[in-house]
């Protein structure tokens, strides 16, 4: 079977790109179950890819949020196109994605830039 490349989906917001924070951490194929499935707390991971404007809207409402949850939740985004394997594993084949893990478990899944009001419930069922 051939992995696609994810597409990249927008849904809206008007957030500017700016650099990620230190508080979201890169995460790789390498090290994703280290960092996001053996968390003790849980975990939003951003999946994108530089070339996605959509992806760069979204950044900025991950950073925040890692700001506002700091110690409570664990945030960390994985490149697609340098990590195809976490990609297929989960069947992103839209970006960016942002998934939702407790426990070790995929739990919700959130596909487009989407605003904070949306993701902010979301990990708040997670605490």
């Amino acid at each position: 079977m051939t992995h696609k490349e994810p597409r990249c989906y927008d849904k809206g917001t008007n957030s500017k790109f700016r650099e990620i924070s230190v508080m979201v951490t890169d995460v790789t194929d390498k090290d994703f179950e280290q960092e996001v499935i053996k968390s003790t707390l849980p975990v939003l991971v951003d999946l994108w890819a530089p070339w996605c404007g959509p992806c760069r809207m979204v950044a900025p409402v991950v950073e925040k949020l890692a700001e506002e949850y700091n110690g409570r939740c664990k945030f960390c985004r994985l490149n697609v196109d340098e990590n195809p394997q976490t990609a297929a594993k989960y069947g992103v084949m839209s970006i960016p994605t942002l998934m939702f893990f407790k426990g070790g478990t995929a739990v919700d899944t959130v596909i487009g830039a989407v605003p904070k009001q949306v993701l902010q419930p979301k990990i708040d069922a997670l605490l």
